[in-house]
């Protein structure tokens, strides 16, 4: 149904997060979507143009290119002492509970279990999700963080707004207190954002590319030797 467009990307990747065991239900186990766009500072979305996408056959930590040597010898050099731990290029994962408490704290229950997570308070506001321009560059300039999206992403505005009231701190540097969540230049509202990146989701570009995606996260690159190739081992 997929190949033929009869559903949609957004019904493809949820049907198949639920095909591998993802589920709601387990935030360890969180249906998984991918980051697909770069473009967070252009005043207007241009889906015509390919340069505004991210490259869907990479993981998310190789999309910045200065990590690839890095991910590269650590694979290469890795060697447990004890033979217990296989090689590996990422130590953390594209995916993980505290990750979708993280995307979700601004809304009830992930706010609690944020809470709780972090010993009766709220983590330090420059580690918030507090932006969307500024997550994605931190993915370009942190080696550490692979973190793939949810799919609240692509249909959920409220989950950008702070409609609880929540004091989420200020930044260190720039005192600038934590919100709402900050939007591309391109969104003009929470809902414009959902609006835009879910008509991203199924354009045209990511229609013809998804699947290398899906390929690393739920096909033959996540493991063995194409896994390898495909700078795609998780520890």
């Amino acid at each position: 149904k997929w190949v033929n467009r009869e559903i949609s990307n957004f019904d493809y990747l949820i049907q198949l997060n639920t095909m591998a065991g993802r589920t709601y239900n387990d935030l360890a186990q969180y249906p998984v979507f991918p980051w697909i766009l770069r473009d967070y500072t252009s005043e207007e979305l241009d889906l015509n143009n390919p340069a505004v996408f991210r490259d869907l056959s990479k993981p998310i930590g190789v999309c910045s290119v200065v990590f690839i040597n890095i991910f590269f010898f650590r694979y290469e050099n890795f060697e447990d002492p004890l033979g217990i731990i296989d090689k590996f290029h990422y130590g953390t994962h594209y995916s993980n509970a505290a990750g979708v408490m993280h995307y979700l704290i601004r809304v009830e229950p992930f706010t609690t279990l944020h809470i709780q997570l972090q010993s009766g308070r709220f983590d330090c506001a420059d580690r918030q999700f507090h932006s969307i321009p500024a997550t994605w560059q931190a993915l370009m300039d942190n080696p550490n963080d692979v973190k793939e999206l949810i799919p609240e992403f692509f249909y959920f505005p409220e989950f950008l707004e702070n409609q609880n009231g929540f004091n989420l701190g200020q930044l260190q540097i720039s005192k600038e207190v934590v919100n709402d969540v900050v939007l591309p230049k391109w969104a003009h509202s929470p809902e414009d954002f959902i609006y835009k990146h879910r008509k991203a989701l199924e354009s045209e570009y990511v229609s013809a590319h998804l699947h290398e995606w899906i390929d690393l996260i739920f096909g033959y690159k996540q493991r063995g030797p194409a896994a390898v190739e495909a700078l795609n081992v998780f520890y």
